[in-house]
C-alpha cells in the first residue's frame, strides 16, 4: 500500500526523501535499497543494488524484482491518484529472463492505463550492461480511499 501525500509534481529527490521519510527505515522499498531517478504518473525510473537482494544461490531474487516493480508502479499510481488517496496492488506477476549476481538493476514502470479506477505498469528490468532481467506488471487501485469514503456512506 502507498499513501499519497505527494505533491502531483513531486520531483524523485522529493519521492526519495518520502519512501526514506521517519520511520522509512520501516518500509522494504528503503531496505532494498531502492531509490527513485524519475517519477510521473506516466514514467518511473528506479534502481535497487543487486547486493543484499539475493537468493540462495547468489543471484538476485525474483521476489526482489517484484519489489522494485510494486514500488514502482504503487507511487506511479499514489501520483497519479493525487493527494488524500491511496493506491492499492490488486496483481503483480513477473517473467524472469536472466539471473545477475552484482551490480545494480534498474527499472522502469510505464503506465500502460490510468483512470480513476485502475492504473497499470509494465515494468521492464534490466542489468548495468542494459539486458532484460524481468518484465513485470502491476494493477493498482489508485482511489482506493474515495471507494472506501462511498461504501461507508
Amino acid at each position: 500500500m502507498t499513501q499519497s501525500s505527494l505533491p502531483e509534481t513531486a520531483a524523485a529527490g522529493d519521492l526519495a526523501a518520502w519512501i526514506t521519510r521517519p520511520g522509512g527505515a520501516e518500509t522494504l522499498a528503503a531496505r532494498m535499497g531502492i531509490e527513485l531517478l524519475e517519477a510521473t504518473p506516466q514514467r518511473l525510473v528506479g534502481t535497487m543494488p543487486v547486493a543484499g537482494n539475493k537468493q540462495l544461490y547468489g543471484m538476485l531474487h525474483g521476489g526482489a524484482s517484484v519489489v522494485l516493480a510494486e514500488t514502482l508502479g504503487s507511487i506511479g499510481a499514489a501520483m497519479h491518484a493525487g493527494g488524500g488517496h491511496i493506491a492499492l496492488g490488486v496483481d503483480v506477476n513477473a517473467t524472469h529472463h536472466r539471473p545477475v549476481r552484482s551490480g545494480i538493476v534498474t527499472g522502469v514502470a510505464t503506465a500502460l492505463n490510468l483512470t480513476p479506477a485502475i492504473a497499470s505498469y509494465e515494468v521492464i528490468i534490466t542489468d548495468e550492461a542494459g539486458r532484460r532481467l524481468c518484465t513485470a506488471r502491476i494493477t493498482v487501485a489508485p482511489n482506493t480511499a474515495e471507494v472506501i469514503r462511498r461504501a461507508r456512506s
